[in-house]
């Protein structure tokens, strides 16, 4: 996916091969391969300063919480507070596609800054969805806030499993629902917020993000239980 997460510069090297999958995986995989090339373009320059990835990181977790902030504000003006709020946590995960594309560039990369970079993602991300989470809380709209904590639960839970796969070896970077596909739809959800569509940006990334473990899920089931019986 665009930003580095899970483990990203750490396995930096690691190549799956495997037969084209169906429209939506070709998709995703066209845009993250644009994305990636294009980060690395940006960064060749950046790569010869002093700036290094966890600075990147840095800012770019700094940006996300700084968005989170603003989105309680949007009871005082819908349409300004959630596009800043939007446009602010666009620019935090940006970086965050810099962070990963510098450190491949600029040959900085660290365990400790994967483990740096894996982590402040959760903590971007999730301190986004508390801060809309809150703003249900204090519409008196309580199925929304069930579909905010669905929402964290099954985010946080993606990047897990693919970790918990490629400790074994396993490829574990399957589903419909990685972090670029989250950040969007948090994006759209806070540009369209002032209209009402905030809640049902939620309820999609709630049903991608547990449809995405199932997904990883099976797809390691499958790649151990193909071990077993090649091995017999």
């Amino acid at each position: 996916h665009v930003s580095q997460t899970c483990y990203s510069r750490g396995i930096a090297g690691l190549r799956y091969s495997q037969a084209p999958g169906p429209l939506h995986k070709r998709v995703q995989q066209g845009y993250t391969t644009g994305a990636r090339s294009l980060a690395s373009r940006s960064v060749t320059s950046l790569a010869r300063t002093r700036v290094t990835p966890n600075a990147l990181t840095a800012a770019g977790v700094t940006l996300c919480l700084a968005a989170a902030v603003l989105v309680p504000f949007e009871d005082r003006n819908h349409l300004l507070y959630y596009w800043l709020a939007a446009f602010v946590f666009v620019v935090g995960s940006v970086l965050d596609i810099l962070d990963g594309a510098l450190a491949r560039a600029g040959g900085k990369s660290t365990p400790f800054g994967a483990f740096l970079d894996s982590t402040t993602d959760r903590v971007g991300e999730g301190a986004m969805l508390a801060a809309i989470g809150l703003v249900f809380a204090r519409d008196g709209n309580d199925v929304a806030v069930v579909f905010t904590v669905v929402a964290v639960a099954g985010s946080f839970l993606v990047p897990y499993v693919r970790a918990k796969a490629e400790a074994l070896g396993l490829r574990g970077d399957v589903g419909l629902g990685s972090r670029a596909e989250r950040v969007v739809v948090i994006t759209a959800g806070l540009v369209l917020g002032p209209w009402g569509v905030l809640q049902w940006a939620i309820y999609l990334l709630a049903a991608t993000s547990w449809i995405t473990v199932a997904q990883r899920v099976l797809h390691v089931r499958n790649q151990l239980l193909g071990g077993i019986n090649g091995n017999e």
